[in-house]
């Protein structure tokens, strides 16, 4: 087999894992009312919070910062952010300095729900790596 079959299968294989491994944290975070995405979303924010607490003023994370993170499209992005924020799990708000800037934030709700949904998302991930 050629150099560039073997890379195609090896692309193939990852892809087939990859597919695998988010139909199960799909399966996993549905019970919990979120999609991939959604909980993504959620997890960098929580993530974002821990690192930073609750400093006084903090907005979360800027959208294009988000966006490099989750590696989603902006409109992707743009569309999970509001499906989240109309189901009371995140805040909107801009930035004071660039008004073209707009900050994603957890609020308590989009913190528990997070919060309840984590312990699913940590065990489909640890049962993939684990073998």
């Amino acid at each position: 087999m050629s150099e560039v079959r073997e890379q195609v299968e090896e692309w193939r294989e990852l892809a087939r894992q990859v597919a695998a491994l988010s139909c199960r944290l799909d399966k996993a975070l549905h019970e919990h009312g979120l999609g991939m995405s959604e909980f993504e979303v959620l997890d960098r924010l929580a993530d974002h919070k821990a690192e930073h607490g609750d400093a006084a003023g903090d907005k979360g994370l800027r959208m294009q910062q988000l966006s490099e993170e989750v590696h989603l499209t902006q409109s992707a992005l743009s569309r999970t952010v509001a499906r989240l924020e109309k189901d009371g799990l995140v805040r909107r708000s801009m930035c004071a300095q660039d008004r073209r800037g707009v900050f994603v934030a957890l609020t308590g709700e989009g913190e528990r729900r997070w919060e309840r949904a984590c312990p699913s998302h940590r065990a489909v991930i640890a049962e993939a790596f684990s073998g």
